[in-house]
């Protein structure tokens, strides 16, 4: 099943199956948005933030997402798969970069 993912920075909407993470959903398909780093957690440039629905996620580096930003919806977009439609806002550090 795949939901639809927005990227309320650009306006941004892509469908995501669950069985892959936002920013995998995001690249097959050709989209930009989300800054692309590492691709397994490590870098930390696909930090976003989650506004609305519902997601599983792996572990995630604690150097990227403190425990209190992980529960105010902090995230890095290659360690979550969706569970319902997402909105989704970038707050890592090339947040600039994709909203010029």
């Amino acid at each position: 099943m795949a939901f639809q993912i927005t990227i309320e920075d650009t306006g941004e909407v892509y469908p995501c199956s669950e069985t892959k993470h936002l920013l995998a959903g995001m690249m097959q398909l050709g989209k930009k948005g989300i800054p692309v780093g590492c691709r397994g957690g490590g870098c930390g440039v696909c930090k976003v933030k989650v506004l609305s629905g519902q997601y599983t996620s792996k572990k995630m580096s604690r150097d990227h997402v403190s425990e209190e930003e992980e529960n105010d919806g902090a995230v890095l977009a290659c360690r979550v798969f969706p569970q319902s439609d997402i909105t989704l806002s970038v707050i890592g550090h090339l947040h600039k970069a994709i909203t010029r």
